[in-house]
């Protein structure tokens, strides 16, 4: 009776309704994790410029970490609610068990890396010995214990497949305060703990990560009946890791691509000096506070997408699109006059010097710009993967981070002002934004209009 209800929910539910149920949970979520973001680089700039430094550069790990697991999560999310709207019970039972085993390969991969490639992807990026300190110290501790963030990312993306984002967003928020909760304890030795600098911004991190992912498998054997989680007789489904992959490594890809766009970034800041690298993490954590929300809303907007495209359900599925390219232009527009109206009290969140404001206030001012654009490419770049098209929002990626950003970063740094770096952000997304419509043309096309009207 239960999976019934979950099903007409997403199949039945007025679309605006149903998508502020299912995204509103994640969304605020989503914002939790981004303030915990800014708390923890709050606390560490406590400690000296060169540690917020080394926590900023650390970014294109975090990425690649992140974007291993939620491209699996996509896939997973993605066959499972396709399945689910198909009544195929035994193929959703085999996303989300294979979800669970690649999450598990997920984490061997980086403990390797956490024990073997921190120091020489620091020594890529800097000179400055004690950035290069603290960075080991930081780094090492999330990558080693990354089965923290790799079970909260498969647990709470069943719940999501199957509408209970509620639940998820409970895991999420616990997670995130705990994590707030331990930073200022473990990194400046409060209540009797050992101060531990860096190294205490690390552990709370994962330790918030390690929870949740226990809360959210808890969650979903007592209370999401959906999905059988067993893995009693498990084996590897080769054909059921092929469909997860199908629509997840375009999405792993396109992230991973922010990875290396972080790095080229570092790299071109660096020539002009480390302030403009600790300038360019702290716009990164400023921005996920206004890119966080968007990215829940696309959260719960895929499974509908998904579910009602299993269901044959065209108007549903456009109605859903609609609404989220409203919801998520209003966000990035608040976004943009926030960054617009008060770059320097944001920046000294940050404790930040004379000399970094000098540089941070304009940077923001710029970058935010293209915050609305970002909104409009963001949600129908996810429909592409909800159809299991993720291939267009990969090219689409590519395109804008490796073949425009970073060459017109790179061409703007030769004028030495280091101001004109961060014009590449608006000129990128406007590139993106182009390309967007274009696939959006051709896959409404192949797929949507096929698609009977439905209710």
């Amino acid at each position: 009776m239960e999976e019934r209800v979950v099903e007409n929910k997403m199949g039945v539910m007025p679309v605006q309704k149903l998508l502020i149920n299912m995204s509103a949970p994640m969304m605020i979520s989503m914002l939790v994790q981004a303030l915990y973001n800014i708390v923890d680089s709050i606390f560490v700039s406590r400690v000296s410029e060169d540690a917020l430094t080394a926590v900023s550069m650390a970014f294109p790990m975090q990425t690649l970490m992140v974007a291993i697991g939620a491209g699996m999560g996509v896939g997973v999310n993605a066959m499972l609610s396709k399945s689910l709207g198909e009544k195929k019970q035994e193929e959703a039972d085999k996303a989300a068990t294979n979800g669970m085993f690649l999450s598990l390969c997920s984490y061997i991969l980086f403990l390797i890396i956490g024990l073997t490639l921190v120091g020489p992807f620091y020594r890529g990026q800097t000179d400055v010995q004690s950035i290069i300190d603290y960075g080991i110290d930081y780094l090492t501790i999330v990558c080693c214990c990354s089965f923290g963030i790799y079970g909260q990312f498969i647990f709470e993306r069943i719940l999501q497949s199957t509408g209970r984002t509620f639940y998820a967003m409970i895991t999420q928020g616990t997670g995130a305060i705990i994590n707030l909760i331990f930073d200022p304890i473990l990194i400046f030795g409060l209540l009797g703990a050992p101060k531990l600098g860096v190294k205490g911004a690390a552990l709370a991190t994962v330790a918030g990560q390690i929870v949740a992912a226990i809360m959210a498998l808890i969650i979903n054997i007592k209370k999401n009946h959906e999905v059988n989680l067993s893995l009693k007789g498990f084996r590897p489904d080769g054909k059921a890791i092929k469909r997860i992959y199908k629509v997840g490594v375009p999405s792993i890809i396109m992230q991973s691509i922010g990875s290396v766009m972080v790095y080229g970034m570092n790299k071109i800041l660096g020539q002009f000096s480390s302030t403009a690298v600790a300038v360019f993490g702290v716009y990164f954590k400023l921005q996920s506070f206004i890119f966080m929300p968007v990215f829940g809303l696309n959260n719960g907007m895929i499974p509908i997408i998904a579910y009602n495209f299993g269901a044959q359900k065209r108007k549903r599925m456009i109605d859903t699109m609609k609404f989220a390219v409203l919801i998520a232009v209003c966000i990035m527009t608040a976004g943009l006059i926030v960054f617009e109206t008060m770059p320097d009290k944001l920046f000294m969140l940050f404790d930040a010097s004379e000399y970094m404001l000098s540089m941070g206030v304009p940077a923001l001012r710029i970058i935010a710009v293209h915050f609305p654009v970002a909104a409009y490419a963001i949600i129908l770049g996810s429909t592409f993967q909800a159809l299991g098209n993720g291939i267009y929002s990969m090219i689409n990626s590519i395109m804008r981070q490796i073949v425009v950003l970073l060459p017109a970063a790179f061409l703007l740094a030769l004028s030495g002002n280091v101001n004109n770096v961060w014009w590449s952000f608006p000129i990128a997304e406007v590139m993106s934004a182009l390309m967007t419509t274009i696939f959006f043309i051709k896959i409404d096309k192949d797929i949507i209009s096929r698609i009977p009207i439905g209710e």
